[in-house]
């Protein structure tokens, strides 16, 4: 009799316990569910949280807001920075002007037995960069190649002709934005100007 009951007790027990585990992970499963969790989304959460703290993008988004971040922090770090001459907004123009030139500028390009005649209009939303940037890119430009560059500034366009007896060919290749792209000065250029020390 003794052994009768204590049977039907273990029973008792093993089914009590067994319904209150499942009761348990139903309750867990529900409130995940109810939270719009679902095990694929929580096993990409701890993912996500893993990897946090080994990698993070580098990319920092649109290019001038980059280069002016990249800038910024260059001057934090130099001791030698005189922050009564930095001139961040100078240079954001300069980036803008850069933007404009490239996506807004209307040039014309006239081919010439040396080299290229190039008629880049001042009106419209590239004519400001065109009057800022080429007529100081010029000299910059045979500094760095020796072809005779000659800017001419008029009432309504910019006149650049450039010419070499030997490089022609490349000169016509690139025409005007691979010109005004000439030259690894950019970045020293920019530098200069956020601090305040040269405009070119």
């Amino acid at each position: 009799m003794n052994t009768q009951i204590l049977k039907h007790t273990l029973t008792a027990l093993v089914i009590i316990t067994g319904t209150t585990a499942w009761s348990q992970e139903a309750q867990t499963h529900n409130m995940q569910h109810q939270d719009g969790m679902t095990h694929s989304s929580m096993q990409a959460q701890q993912n996500m949280s893993q990897g946090a703290a080994m990698t993070l993008p580098t990319e920092p988004g649109q290019g001038a807001f980059a280069a002016l971040i990249e800038i910024v922090e260059m001057l934090r770090a130099d001791p030698e920075t005189d922050w009564s001459k930095v001139n961040i907004n100078g240079l954001r123009q300069h980036l803008v002007d850069m933007d404009m030139l490239v996506t807004h500028a209307d040039v014309k390009s006239e081919r010439l037995p040396n080299g290229l005649k190039i008629t880049a209009s001042l009106k419209g939303q590239g004519g400001g960069a065109v009057s800022r940037m080429v007529p100081a890119h010029g000299p910059v430009l045979t500094a760095e190649t020796g072809w005779n560059s000659d800017v001419q500034v008029l009432d309504d366009a910019v006149v650049w002709t450039v010419t070499s007896d030997q490089e022609f060919y490349i000169i016509q290749a690139l025409d005007f934005f691979g010109l005004m792209a000439i030259g690894n000065h950019h970045q020293a250029h920019h530098y200069g100007m956020a601090k305040g020390e040269m405009m070119h």
